[in-house]
């Protein structure tokens, strides 16, 4: 349903996406329990502007009060559907309004072009008509969508917008179009680490308006050769230098912009190599990747500046100071845009874990993110329903922590750089009485971050390896390019590594996803002053068969308990929390799954260490996954009973009351 009235609707809670499990999933109840998401409870408090994975932004006075407001389309699960986040100070750089939804509908690929000061909507080969009262219900059609399917496989983005490209009073349209098939994206190192498969291609093409028809015509070149950026052009034609003709910024799939300098003539454009953006502090880089940037003046200042959605939901503002320097207009850093408090939230595919991180008695929230960071999100009153501080990063000997693939780190090629998918556990490893964090990543590496700090004021050590005290070489996944230290632990990317006393011996044991899929428990034990640990161990068994990552049967045959059958960039992604969830006085296992899923513990069998597992399925029907969710275990009103908080994809948390 869409509205036409968006000012009706502020301060709503958003409706979040229903979907259907697979039967043979098995839900626990075919009725969808509650999840919450989770509110900061903090109305004074400014955090930065975001929706959910993948933002594209659409800079417009969608309120007709003379200053610029921000839509962003959002394709994400749960969070989807256009946003309106209100300019309520006329600034230009406000601190926006919380997001209203004003169309359930998201529209893919979508772009805004600004036509004698209009904004103008296009997705593939269409306008979107009155698109500010009806969104995507209203189009025109402009010349077939599916022209570049026959041109280019693996396309992932294909953008389109107007531009009078040769100034003869009409309007062509110029597309951008990233192609996939030489990068093939999974799996393509060689021994020494280098990427054999080629890069991600990003194409500008024009579509000319000849005599009223439009005629595709060929690839947009600069420097004598056709743009071919880092895939994701989204190309924006623009006056940036002020000299009277259209220069063109592109974007990429990666973080930087490329700036190709019309030096032919407004009538007849001719385009420069591209270089990328730069300013006294370097190359101009976003936060993360997936980048999509939309030019104009947002400030009213004269100039063209920049608007970018990044891939976590957030939105940023690139001012052009107006400035030249060899050529080139000179922007500032990016700055992201900032909102007024209302759902908490943590990059995209943030992976909570409830502890006492700071010893005041009630429960914080440590988490990992898809950028690779590691955020202490503070819980400042310790009420049923908390008041909630802002994510703030933590750091190393003052350096911020961040993993991240680089060119080699991640099976799915360097494409993925700038990605980390940190996923996290936090208690004592050390049996120093202070909490330690014990992290997994896109490499698939266990470390830890010792804290060395004091009750209430923890400090954290650089990373360290989790050591094993392995039966000869150490394992690895047999498609990692690169060899683990001895006695570390390399396993399957983006899976928790599970710190817990699982014997109660009064010793730190870990359960983690092995090198094939298969949960595995690695005890803990000590020689002399010494703690050690063993290989692991697949004593835990499913009774009722093997799942898929999606939680769905492929298998009915009991055995070891195998959490993901895939290799390459399928495999992992395992997200894990243990907790006596059915309060019967064994441990369960609460995993991912369109929500999360129930583990039922069993028991042990006789003579053995072995624990038997049922599946139950996931907890209810509601999608909160495209990707992946990560639960943790929350006590939040003190009465024991265990309750569910779940990190997704879109970077918000959802909670679960058990009662």
């Amino acid at each position: 349903m869409n509205w036409n009235k968006p000012l009706f609707l502020a301060y709503l809670f958003f409706i979040l996406a229903y979907g259907v499990s697979d039967e043979t999933s098995a839900p626990i109840s075919t009725n969808s329990a509650k999840f919450e998401r989770l509110q900061y409870n903090n109305p004074d408090l400014t955090v930065d502007l975001g929706v959910g994975l993948w933002a594209s932004p659409l800079p417009i006075d969608y309120d007709n009060d003379g200053d610029y407001d921000l839509l962003v389309s959002c394709s994400d699960v749960p969070f989807n559907g256009i946003f309106f986040f209100e300019n309520t100070s006329g600034d230009s750089f406000p601190v926006f309004a919380p997001p209203v939804k004003v169309s359930d509908d998201p529209v893919k690929h979508i772009q805004v072009s600004y036509v004698n000061g209009e904004p103008r909507f296009l997705r593939p080969g269409e306008e979107l008509i009155d698109f500010k009262n009806t969104f995507a219900d209203k189009s025109e059609i402009l010349y077939p969508k599916d022209a570049f399917d026959k041109l280019h496989n693996k396309i992932r983005f294909n953008q389109w917008k107007y531009v009078d490209y040769e100034n003869d009073g009409d309007l062509d349209i110029i597309v951008g179009i990233q192609d996939g098939e030489d990068y093939g994206w999974d799996n393509a190192f060689n021994d020494n680490g280098a990427w054999t498969n080629g890069p991600l291609h990003g194409y500008v093409y024009l579509i000319e308006n000849v005599n009223g028809t439009y005629e595709l015509k060929n690839k947009i070149t600069a420097g004598g050769v056709p743009i071919d950026v880092y895939g994701a052009p989204t190309p924006n034609f623009d006056d940036y230098d002020n000299d009277g003709d259209l220069d063109i910024i592109c974007g990429e799939f990666m973080d930087k912009f490329t700036w190709f300098e019309n030096i032919g003539t407004r009538e007849k454009p001719k385009y420069a190599k591209g270089k990328y953006l730069a300013n006294d502090t370097g190359i101009i880089t976003m936060d993360l990747e997936m980048i999509l940037p939309v030019s104009l003046d947002w400030d009213k200042d004269g100039d063209i500046d920049l608007i970018v959605g990044d891939e976590d939901g957030r939105v940023a503002f690139i001012e052009n100071t107006g400035k030249i320097k060899n050529n080139m207009p000179i922007f500032n850093t990016p700055k992201y845009f900032q909102q007024q408090a209302e759902y908490v939230k943590f990059g995209a595919l943030v992976t909570p874990f409830s502890t006492d991180w700071d010893d005041d008695g009630d429960e914080d929230l440590i988490c990992g993110n898809s950028a690779g960071y590691i955020a202490f999100i503070e819980n400042l009153d310790g009420k049923d329903t908390p008041k909630w501080d802002a994510p703030k990063l933590l750091s190393s000997e003052n350096k911020t922590i961040r993993i991240q693939a680089g060119d080699n780190g991640s099976i799915q090629g360097p494409c993925e750089a700038k990605w980390g998918y940190t996923t996290l556990s936090v208690e004592d490893w050390n049996n120093d009485g202070l909490k330690d964090i014990i992290v997994n990543s896109i490499w698939g590496k266990i470390i830890w971050y010792e804290n060395i700090g004091t009750k209430g004021n923890p400090k954290l050590c650089p990373e360290k390896p989790i050591h094993v005290q392995w039966n000869g070489e150490t394992p690895k996944p047999d498609w990692y390019w690169w060899d683990p230290e001895p006695n570390s632990l390399a396993t399957q990317w983006r899976t928790t590594p599970t710190a817990i006393d699982w014997n109660k011996d009064g010793l730190m044991d870990l359960i983690v996803l092995d090198i094939d899929g298969y949960l595995s428990f690695h005890e803990r034990y000590k020689i002399k002053n010494e703690l050690l640990l063993k290989p692991g161990q697949r004593i835990f068994n499913s009774s009722n068969g093997t799942f898929d990552r999606k939680n769905i049967l492929i298998d009915k045959s009991n055995g070891p308990l195998r959490l993901n059958e895939q290799k390459y960039g399928a495999s992992g992604r395992r997200k894990l929390a243990f907790t006596d969830w059915d309060q019967d006085g064994d441990i369960d296992i609460l995993i991912n799954g369109i929500n999360a899923g129930l583990l039922e513990n069993m028991g042990e069998e006789a003579n053995s260490k072995t624990v038997n597992f049922n599946f139950k399925g996931d907890l209810s029907n509601k999608k909160l996954a495209g990707h992946t969710t990560s639960p943790t275990i929350v006590n939040w009103d003190k009465k024991g009973k265990p309750d569910l908080l779940l990190g997704a994809e879109d970077g918000y948390f959802y909670y679960w009351k058990n009662d």
